[in-house]
């Protein structure tokens, strides 16, 4: 009797171990500030795009319509860390010298000290943006990142030396960052500062194309002769946008008439002459290539190492931003050029390939179903819907709209205490707080400033969002529906302020 229950303990043992080693890795890769028009695979990109890898991840893989991640860089990757809406996470704030911020690691724990306690080893690399502490040995088993908000005197070192936290100690680092970041990941891949017999959990956060969008040295010039057509509405008028759109104008005609940036935007340098509209597209699309290449050989680096097929892939970014669309050279507004990022998720040994989902997901989505495929469960209600089923059938059905939110730099209670008492007009760099949501390739947006109400769009028939549908009566019923799922997704998540959203 007594070998008989130590064979059964020794199978059950066994069974345990084997299911463990069937826990997925998961590598997280994280562009920022990317456009789904500088990525070859997306329609609606430049015909002289060239993303082999990223294109290839797809060909292996399922392309989204879209992701909807943050509308800028702060509280995307809070959102991120911790599965919830910036509405939902409490004690974070801006605080110091710019980027400087803070949160109570009680009050606002993130997912990967999770992951950690449950099996996984957990890595981060590349640039941070949440807080001065950046949770190392709590969130972190290895970490290599650029810690802006702690050394703001560097922060604006996207494309030059940084002060890295390599974990937990300082050391100042040459090199071209984003190639940097690529060796590390592979450092890591090939079982470098990381634990053999658990899966693991990267999180790869390039800072490119992030402004200036300064090109490895081997890519300037690379898209030098390319024809860049000027976008529909980069000049006034605009019919039907709010009026905070036309007082963000961000490029002036040049004596030429060609547009130069002028006020209101960022990321096209401060040389003393205005940067042309096409000098800058090209020069930001040149920065993509470093990290299409860094792409390939993760993947060659995971095919190498038998680790492969049992590693889930994904791509995306922070979020978009917008080339001249709106007249914008910025991130932050609730249009796709601003906002959307691409996102593509390859694990050929368990997913379908060479597949398109027309649906949207967003940040608290993708937490979602990461948890869920790791087999991870956290102790904090989550925002998020696991999405597993769309990776299994790209074609299903997705009952749920996808919402997003645009809170500038509060977070928790301070959101609603800023939209219920109207504070600073309830904007943040000049775009106004909003919840938009997108169902069945419509959009709506409500803005939360009391005055520059909302916008209705259909994404299939107008994807450059020239048409605001919000006054057209044959719409009365869809705006209606729209607004009731908006209300409700308030509701779910518990936000304090949808009793605006009428």
């Amino acid at each position: 009797m007594k070998a008989f229950v130590l064979l059964l303990l020794s199978i059950v043992a066994f069974q345990a171990f084997a299911a463990e080693s069937k826990r997925p890795n998961i590598l997280f890769i994280y562009a920022d500030d990317q456009s789904t028009k500088t990525v070859g695979c997306y329609p609606g990109s430049w015909p002289w795009v060239k993303t082999p890898n990223i294109d290839a991840l797809a060909k292996n893989g399922i392309r989204f319509q879209a992701a909807y991640l943050g509308s800028w860089c702060m509280p995307s990757r809070a959102t991120l860390l911790t599965g919830r809406h910036p509405h939902g996470i409490e004690s974070m704030s801006m605080e110091g010298q710019y980027p400087g911020s803070t949160y109570d690691p009680k009050q606002c724990p993130f997912v990967p000290a999770e992951m950690r306690k449950q099996g996984y080893h957990t890595a981060h690399i590349g640039k941070w943006h949440t807080g001065t502490d950046s949770g190392w040995e709590r969130d972190w088993d290895h970490q290599i990142v650029w810690n802006r908000p702690l050394h703001p005197e560097n922060a604006g070192a996207y494309y030059q030396t940084q002060i890295m936290s390599v974990d937990g100690k300082e050391q100042t680092i040459e090199g071209y960052p984003a190639d940097n970041y690529t060796q590390w990941s592979l450092d890591y891949i090939r079982g470098k500062n990381r634990d053999a017999a658990k899966p693991w959990y990267l999180w790869l956060c390039y800072g490119s194309i992030h402004g200036p969008s300064t090109p490895a040295k081997r890519h300037k010039g690379a898209y030098k002769d390319a024809e860049v057509p000027l976008p529909a509405d980069i000049f006034p008028p605009r019919e039907g946008k709010p009026k905070y759109v036309e007082e963000m104008q961000a490029w002036t005609k040049g004596d030429d008439g060609h547009p130069v940036a002028g006020k209101g935007g960022e990321g096209a340098g401060k040389g003393k002459k205005a940067a042309r509209f096409d000098n800058w597209v090209r020069q930001v699309n040149e920065c993509v290539p470093a990290i299409d290449e860094g792409v390939g050989q993760l993947v060659a680096a995971l095919k190498e190492t038998g680790q492969y097929d049992n590693t889930l892939i994904v791509y995306t970014a922070d979020q978009g931003f917008a080339m001249g669309e709106h007249g914008f050279r910025i991130k932050l507004a609730p249009y796709d050029a601003n906002y959307r990022s691409p996102f593509i998720v390859s694990m050929p040994s368990r997913f379908p390939t060479g597949k398109f989902c027309p649906q949207s997901v967003n940040a608290t989505d993708v937490m979602a179903t990461f948890l869920s495929i790791m087999g991870v469960k956290v102790p904090w209600p989550l925002h998020g819907r696991d999405f597993t089923s769309l990776l299994e059938n790209p074609d299903a059905a997705w009952p749920h709209t996808c919402y997003y939110e645009h809170m500038g730099n509060e977070y928790g209670a301070k959101v609603s205490q800023t939209i219920l008492t109207g504070a600073t007009q309830a904007n943040f760099q000049g775009v106004p707080l909003y919840s938009a949501l997108v169902q069945d390739h419509f959009k709506l947006v409500h803005y939360l400033d009391g005055r520059s109400g909302e916008e209705l769009y259909d994404l299939n028939a107008d994807p450059e969002e020239l048409n605001n549908l919000i006054s057209d009566p044959t719409h009365a019923e869809r705006i209606a529906k729209l607004r009731e799922a908006m209300k409700a997704e308030l509701k779910r998540t518990e936000a304090g302020f949808g009793e605006v959203v009428k």
